[in-house]
């Protein structure tokens, strides 16, 4: 079953996600319905906020760029950057939840991350290229930012209008 994608002016997209408990019974029900969501939606990655749940928890899978040699699947629960590298890179980026806008964002090439898989167990990651742009663009989802936010003001002031 399909979640329903919360859009742009959802209040749920601009709050601070609360951690996932280890008691929590359906976090894996919920991942699971995450993906197909995502799945439908033609989606590389999907935060929970996005399906209107207010929890650190997003998934990502990038095996649809037909440009990837190799896959990374991946589920992230209560996760943290630690480390954001300074060397920067621009790629266009779009959202399931601003739909039909893609535009530029600038943001590190690489990233060191700790959070805990569906297992919860911890794991540590340095991520490179379009693994770590997709992880920065779902974990924002859990601190109430979009891509959007990185725009100059101007171009922000566009979208807004069309939305």
């Amino acid at each position: 079953m399909m979640l329903p994608i919360s859009l742009y002016g959802d209040p749920v997209l601009r709050k601070k996600c609360k951690k996932v408990e280890t008691s929590f019974l359906k976090i894996q029900k919920i991942i699971n319905k995450m993906f197909m969501t995502m799945y439908q939606a033609n989606g590389i990655g999907l935060a929970a906020p996005q399906v209107g749940l207010s929890i650190q928890l997003f998934i990502v899978d990038i095996s649809l760029l037909t440009e990837r040699e190799s896959s990374f699947k991946e589920i992230f629960i209560n996760p943290k950057i630690r480390k954001a590298h300074i060397d920067l890179w621009k790629y266009k980026e779009g959202c399931l939840s601003i739909p039909k806008i893609i535009e530029n964002v600038v943001r590190p090439k690489k990233i060191e991350i700790e959070y805990y898989n569906e297992h919860w167990e911890k794991c540590k990651e340095t991520l490179h290229g379009i693994e770590a742009r997709v992880v920065q663009h779902e974990y924002d989802h859990l601190n109430g930012k979009l891509f959007i936010d990185y725009l100059p003001s101007f171009k922000r002031n566009l979208i807004k209008k069309n939305l």
